[in-house]
Parts: C-alpha cells; sequence; structure tokens
C-alpha cells in the first residue's frame, strides 16, 4: 500500500502563469506543484488492485501519466472546488481500461455541483451528440459516519474553508495491508478544525495538512497555524500540502520542527 502526492500546490500551481519569482523559476523540481491530490493505491484482499483518488483537480490527466495511474476505482471528494473537481471528465479513459465505471464520494453540496457542472455525464441524454463520457457511480458522505472502502474504513469529518465546510478524511486499515503510513488523515484547504473533529486526529501515523504560506489567509491556514495543529494533532509525521509559491521547498523545509515536512509532487509514503 502507498499513498501518492499527485500533486501539492495551491489553486493557481506553481509555476504560476506570469510570474517570475525566485520559486517560481526554481530548479529544484520540489518546487514545482501541481494542484493539490493524492492517490491511495493497493491490492485488497481478495487480491485485486486498488487506487483511490483523493479529489480530481485539472491536472488529474497530467498526474496520471507521470505516476502511471491506469486505473481508479473511487474518488473521494474533500469539497466542491474547481482545483479539486475539475478533472472528472479524464475519468472515462479510466472506465475504457478498466471497463467499469468509477464511484465517487463527495457530499450533498458537492454531488450537486458536479451534476450542474458535468451534466454532460450526469445527463447525456441532453447531449446533441453521443459523447464519450465518464461512468459514475455517485455516494453520498455525511461528516462522521464511516464507509469500508476495498478493506479501508474511511471516515470524512468536518473542517472549515473558510465559510465553507469541507470534508477531511481520516483512513484506518483493519481489513487492508499493513502501511507504516496508517492511521492517517488527510486536510486539505483548511483554515480551522472544529471542535469535534479532533477527535480524528488523535492516534495518527500521518497528518497531511494545508499550509497555504507565512502571510494571513482567511480560507487556508499559514505555515505557523499549521504546524500548531499538528504539534496538538501529535502524529508521527505531518506532510504539509496546498502551497503557493511564497514556500521555497528547500528552505522552508530546514525550518519546521521534527516529524514535519512539505510534501511535493510525486512523494509516496509506504
Amino acid at each position: 500500500m502507498r499513498l501518492r502526492f499527485l500533486g501539492t500546490g495551491t489553486s493557481a500551481g506553481v509555476p504560476a502563469i506570469g510570474c517570475s519569482c525566485a520559486v517560481c523559476t526554481s530548479a529544484d523540481p520540489r518546487d514545482q506543484r501541481l494542484r493539490t491530490s493524492a492517490s491511495l493505491e493497493f491490492t485488497d484482499a481478495s487480491g485485486h488492485d486498488r487506487v483511490v483518488l483523493i479529489d480530481a483537480g485539472p491536472d488529474l490527466r497530467q498526474q496520471a501519466l507521470r505516476a502511471g495511474l491506469t486505473r481508479c476505482d473511487s474518488i473521494l471528494f474533500t469539497h466542491n472546488h474547481v482545483d479539486h473537481t475539475f478533472g472528472l471528465d479524464e475519468v472515462r479513459r479510466f472506465n475504457a481500461v478498466q471497463r467499469a465505471p468509477v464511484m465517487i464520494h463527495a457530499e450533498d453540496h458537492t454531488l450537486a455541483f458536479l451534476r450542474r457542472v458535468f451534466e454532460h455525464i450526469f445527463d447525456p441524454r441532453k447531449n446533441i451528440n453521443d459523447s464519450f463520457v465518464a461512468t459514475l457511480i455517485p455516494s453520498r458522505l455525511t461528516p462522521g459516519v464511516a464507509f469500508e472502502l476495498h478493506g479501508l474504513t474511511v471516515t470524512p469529518f468536518r473542517l472549515l474553508h473558510g465559510r465553507l465546510p469541507v470534508l477531511g478524511f481520516r483512513f484506518d486499515a483493519p481489513g487492508a495491508p499493513p502501511a507504516g503510513f496508517l492511521p492517517l488523515a488527510y486536510c486539505t484547504d483548511v483554515s480551522g478544525v472544529p471542535p469535534e473533529s479532533w477527535a480524528y486526529l488523535d492516534g495518527l501515523s500521518t497528518l497531511v495538512l494545508d499550509a497555504l504560506r507565512h502571510r494571513h489567509h482567511p480560507t487556508h491556514l499559514t505555515l505557523g497555524q499549521a504546524v500548531s495543529i499538528a504539534t496538538n494533532a501529535g502524529a508521527a509525521r505531518t506532510y504539509f500540502v496546498h502551497m503557493a509559491h511564497d514556500l521555497p521547498h528547500a528552505e522552508t523545509d530546514a525550518s519546521l520542527p521534527e516529524g514535519m515536512s512539505l510534501a511535493y509532487d510525486g512523494l509516496v509514503l509506504e
């Protein structure tokens, strides 16, 4: 079982269009950040290979090709913003390769957004021409209600992204192969953790957490705020994601407390 960071950048990506700052022009490949997304890749108890995506942003095609992904069994959506959903059309290639539908898991408001934006997928009868569209099976998520996914126990829980309620995901593996990074909590696009959600950050091997930049932002954690939350959570390892071009990888990583690191595109945990 492995966790792969497909992208670790903010909504504009790094390099950002039209920017010549030191990070956007850096020769360090860890400073090149596609939009934040991740994959869990494992073989389930019945011997079937599984790939679960966390979000499907506009860089999904590039990320899948770079990672060599050839299947997608399920997608977990944290929320409905463009940088986490606009790769959904790319899923049709996984359908063609697997000859099977893909499950998508999201809250009601995110499912409603997807149905509206991707009407050609969810209501293909309205398409003027027959089209090659994704075949999806929607599944509604409720914060605090765990479900089983190919041997993983997945628990969605409430986080705040400014005024927008979003989901974090906790992964435990009672019926899946052991992995050193589990239990895992994946928390992108976070500005605050509600009191009732701290329990889901307890006893973690790995915490993945939003850390946009040093300066205040109304809908994302600063690096300092993220370090504070990570310290309180006490995970064995914390990896920060959704970074802007304000955070050079090498310099920032060297300044972090022990057990905390910036993630980077292509990083794999096993």
